[in-house]
C-alpha cells in the first residue's frame, strides 16, 4: 500500500500522534463498498505479458492513528485496494488500471504463429513442382526443334511423341537395378544376327547406363564377339587374353582392375573373348561359366552371353540356369522362323518354361529377303509364344559382318537395338 504523506506539523511537534486526512479513509471505506465481483475466468486466453513484482509494503512504527469514520484500527495497514482509482498516494495523478480479475482480451484474428502451426508441412523432396516451375525439356530435330533454335528457346513447344517415346526407352533402358542380372543371346541356326544384336544392344546398354555392362562370350565355335565390337585390326594388336586365361587364374582375381587384365573395351562395353584355338574352344563346361558368371556379377550389374549356334554343347546348361532371360535370335527366312519357334519348344519342354515364356524374339533382315516373304506372317507366327517381338531392319553396318558401331547405323536400327535392351532390363524384376 502506497505510504500516506503526514502532515507537516507531525514533524514539528516531535512525539505527538499524527492524524491521517478524513478525506482518505473515507475514499478506502467507499472503495471497498463498490468492489466488483469476481467474474469468471475465460476458458483459453493467451498468455499475459510478464507482470512487473509488487511493490514492498511499506513498514511504519506502531503509532496511534486518530479515530476516524471507517478507519482501520491501529497498528494495521491498509490494502493496496484502498487507494483511490487515478490517484496514488503520493497525490499525483495516474491512468486507471482496469482490475486484475477482469476477463483477458481475445484476439479475433489468428496470429502468424498459429496459422504456420495450423498449417500442414510442405514436402521439398517429393512435390518440387509447388516451388520451382517445371520446364519443358528441350525439343531435338523437327520443327518443333528449329523454332526453338530460331528463337533462341523463347518459344519452347516441347518434344514431340516421336522424341517422348525416344526418351522413354532411355528411362527405361537405365532404370536402377539392384543385383547382377544376366541375358542370353541364343539361336539354332548361325549366321543370323545374333552376336551383331549382342554387340548393338551392348553398346546401347553402356550409353543409357550408368553402369557398364559385361559381355561374355561363350561361343564354342571361335566366336568373335570382341571383333566385331573392336575391329579385326584392333582386336590383333591388344593383348589376345580369352575366357581360357580368365579360367586360368580366377581364384586370383579379387577386384575389378584385376579382372579389367582378361577384358577388352568398346567405349564402356566392357568384353571377355572366346576361345580362338579350335582344339580347346569346345573345352568351356557348365561349372566353368558358372565360375565365371560369379566373378561377373560381383562387379557388373547387367550382362550379356553370346552363347553361339544350338542349346546342347558343354556350357549351355550353365548358361540356362544363370540367366535371367533370352533373347532368341532369327531371321525372315523361312528356316530362321522355324528354328527360333523350335528353341522355344525345346525349353518349355526341358525344364525353361518361364525362360521360354519371357523370351524377347529378335528377327534381323541380315539378308534382305525377297518381296515373296511374308514378313507379317513369320512375326505372327513367333509373336504368340514369346514376351516380345522385336524386328531389325536391314542394315549394311549389321550384314557386312564387321564392326558394328552404332554411329554408322540407321535411325531405324539403332532405335531398334534401343527396343530390344528395354525390354531386356523390363525382364530384370
Amino acid at each position: 500500500m502506497p505510504a500516506v504523506t503526514p502532515s507537516p506539523s507531525s514533524h514539528n511537534d516531535a512525539g505527538q500522534p499524527v492524524t491521517r486526512r478524513t478525506s482518505w479513509a473515507e475514499a478506502a471505506a467507499a472503495a471497498d463498498a463498490t468492489k466488483p465481483s469476481r467474474a469468471p475466468a475465460p476458458t483459453r486466453t493467451p498468455s499475459p505479458a510478464p507482470a512487473a513484482p509488487p511493490a514492498a509494503p511499506v513498514s511504519r512504527p506502531a503509532e496511534p492513528i486518530a479515530s476516524v469514520p471507517g478507519a482501520s484500527p491501529a497498528g494495521t495497514e491498509e490494502p493496496a485496494t484502498a487507494v483511490p482509482a487515478g490517484r496514488t498516494g503520493g497525490g499525483a495523478p495516474e491512468a486507471a488500471a482496469p482490475p486484475s480479475d477482469a476477463p483477458s482480451f481475445r484476439r479475433s484474428r489468428p496470429t502468424v504463429a498459429d496459422a504456420i502451426a495450423e498449417s500442414p508441412m510442405p514436402d521439398f523432396i517429393s512435390s518440387p513442382g509447388l516451388f520451382v516451375k517445371e520446364q519443358k525439356p528441350r525439343p531435338v530435330g523437327g520443327f518443333r526443334g528449329a523454332l526453338y533454335n530460331l528463337t533462341g528457346g523463347a518459344w519452347n513447344l516441347g518434344p514431340g511423341p516421336k522424341q517422348r517415346q525416344e526418351d522413354e526407352l532411355g528411362r527405361r533402358i537405365s532404370r536402377q537395378l539392384q543385383g547382377s542380372y544376366n541375358t542370353a543371346v541364343l539361336s539354332l541356326k548361325g549366321g543370323i544376327g545374333k552376336t551383331s544384336t549382342t554387340v548393338g544392344v551392348g553398346l546401347t546398354l553402356a550409353e543409357y547406363r550408368g553402369d557398364a555392362p559385361c559381355a561374355i562370350d561363350a561361343n564354342p565355335d571361335s566366336g568373335d564377339l570382341v571383333e566385331r565390337a573392336l575391329g579385326e585390326g584392333i582386336y590383333q594388336q591388344s593383348s589376345p587374353r580369352t575366357i581360357t586365361d580368365l579360367l586360368e587364374n580366377i581364384e586370383s582375381i579379387d577386384s575389378l582392375t584385376a579382372l579389367a587384365r582378361y577384358m577388352h573395351h568398346a567405349g564402356r562395353l566392357h568384353l571377355i573373348a572366346g576361345e580362338q584355338d579350335p582344339e580347346v574352344s569346345d573345352s568351356l563346361t557348365a561349372e566353368e561359366y558358372l565360375r565365371i558368371r560369379k566373378l561377373i556379377s560381383s562387379y557388373y550389374s547387367v550382362a550379356l552371353t553370346d552363347c553361339g549356334t544350338g542349346v546342347t554343347h558343354n556350357a549351355m546348361s550353365g548358361i540356362l540356369q544363370s540367366a535371367d532371360n533370352l533373347v532368341i535370335a532369327a531371321g525372315y527366312a523361312v528356316s530362321g522362323a522355324k528354328r527360333a519357334r523350335s528353341t522355344l519348344h525345346w525349353l518349355a519342354s526341358h525344364g525353361y518354361e518361364d525362360l521360354a515364356r519371357n523370351a524377347i524374339v529378335v528377327i534381323t533382315d541380315k539378308d534382305e529377303v525377297s518381296s515373296r516373304v511374308d514378313k507379317d506372317a513369320i512375326e505372327e507366327h513367333l509373336s504368340g509364344i514369346c514376351r516380345e517381338l522385336i524386328a531389325v531392319p536391314h542394315d549394311r553396318g549389321v550384314a557386312d559382318g564387321d564392326l558394328v558401331t552404332l554411329d554408322v547405323l540407321k535411325p531405324e536400327t539403332r532405335r531398334a537395338y534401343k527396343e530390344i535392351a528395354a525390354a531386356i532390363v523390363d525382364g530384370y524384376r
